[in-house]
């Protein structure tokens, strides 16, 4: 053990999304939180992001969607179209019955906005927050959790939440498998909105669907910015090249689309691109006193906007599986982590599972073509706005946290007693 140990109760790897999140959640259950970042200051690179009511709901508990909704933006709709005919397939009202069925509202906002909040968040709750630290492994040893650094300093902890992304350093210690690439990749762009901008829709989240491509666009900050993302099928990326020199491939993949579609490729950033990428579900995310948590555990392709959401539902439901159990009235007992680890691995792990599934499936049915298009079309047209039937299983009570602990906790009595 290095003699410049540093000890605390919850050490937590990794200083986006999920880390912030899960950081604040433990600490407002009492523990002593210190987070430790690999990069030399706290940041957040990509553009737009959309927060559904299962990851709005999270904030609020926390204080934080007021202060999430005065930079972001409520679209009033999520409309899907045609990128080929410009044809509306489907449209989905995101206030009214829809906001008071999941109770709370569907917000979009700049993913260094919501960084941001989570991490001034974290401050005022008094997260300890370090940065320039390469954690290079993690074990448990005499019960508590031990993460060597690349500057040779050990910290020392009652449980290590792991948060480190979709190429994290901790994941072998519960898997050996890397990540999927998709075959897609994206290129994202935000620009200002100006009185040259065209208004339609700029209150509204707008999904092309295209052969093996789709465009999404959507307004930021108040509406200041509008938001752009174009993913498509890269020859290149299948041959493993995750960046490319042009942008021919861009071009040539939006070739066949409507006039706003191509417009809307010049709101693009195209010095570089995002390769989509996710892993296979895993059952077990613990090792030890160390346990994984958003991408780490369970990275997803982006189809159902729900990467950074289901990281705020990680956070949720690990602060309810150790609220009474680890942290109680009577102070906090090291020796219930075990079992509240479990607790949330085990409630957690087949939730986030069926959603990247779900996503893989979804991402599939927007870039078909031919009569498998045709078919698609005419199932979406069939449905109505405020049809919220597909909607329930992935914005309804789950992500609250405490539902979900409470019927997990119920069932495992059921099955004790039974």
């Amino acid at each position: 053990m290095s003699e410049h140990a540093t000890s605390t109760d919850v050490l937590v790897i990794g200083g986006g999304m999920a880390g912030l999140a899960g950081a604040l959640a433990l600490r407002e259950n009492g523990a002593n939180v210190t987070l430790v970042e690999r990069a030399p200051e706290f940041g957040e690179v990509g553009a737009g992001l959309q927060m559904a009511p299962n990851a709005s709901r999270v904030l609020r508990r926390w204080g934080l969607l007021e202060k999430a909704l005065e930079i972001g933006v409520q679209p009033k709709h999520l409309v899907f179209r045609d990128a080929v005919t410009g044809e509306e397939l489907t449209r989905q009202s995101l206030g009214g019955e829809f906001e008071e069925r999941y109770g709370a509202p569907y917000v979009v906002i700049h993913r260094s906005d919501l960084h941001r909040v989570l991490l001034e968040g974290c401050e005022a709750a008094g997260v300890k927050l370090v940065n320039d630290v390469m954690v290079e492994s993690v074990e448990t040893v005499n019960g508590r959790g031990v993460a060597h650094t690349a500057a040779g300093v050990d910290y020392e902890a009652d449980v290590v939440i792991g948060a480190d992304g979709l190429k994290s350093t901790l994941r072998p210690l519960v898997a050996n498998d890397e990540p999927v690439p998709s075959a897609y990749v994206a290129y994202r762009g935000t620009v200002p909105i100006t009185e040259n901008t065209p208004k339609a829709d700029l209150e509204d989240v707008i999904v092309y669907l295209g052969p093996d491509c789709h465009l999404v666009q959507y307004p930021l900050r108040k509406g200041e910015l509008l938001n752009t993302v174009a993913v498509f099928k890269s020859a290149s990326f299948e041959r493993g090249e995750e960046q490319y020199g042009g942008v021919d491939e861009l071009e040539a993949a939006y070739k066949d689309c409507v006039p706003a579609v191509q417009e809307a490729l010049k709101n693009l950033a195209t010095g570089i691109r995002w390769p989509m990428y996710d892993r296979d579900p895993i059952e077990n995310w613990v090792a030890g006193r160390m346990v994984l948590m958003g991408d780490a555990a369970h990275p997803m392709l982006q189809y159902l906007a729900q990467g950074a959401c289901q990281a705020l539902e990680d956070a949720a439901v690990l602060q309810d599986a150790t609220n009474g159990t680890v942290f109680t009235q009577g102070g906090v007992n090291p020796e219930a982590w075990d079992g509240a680890i479990k607790e949330f691995n085990t409630i957690r792990a087949g939730r986030t599972a069926r959603v990247q599934r779900t996503a893989r499936v979804w991402g599939e049915s927007w870039h078909v073509s031919g009569l498998a298009r045709t078919l698609r079309n005419l199932l979406f047209k069939s449905r109505k706005d405020n049809d919220l039937q597909y909607n329930d299983w992935l914005y309804g009570q789950y992500g609250d946290g405490v539902p979900a602990v409470r019927e997990a906790r119920a069932s495992l009595t059921d099955r004790i007693s039974a």
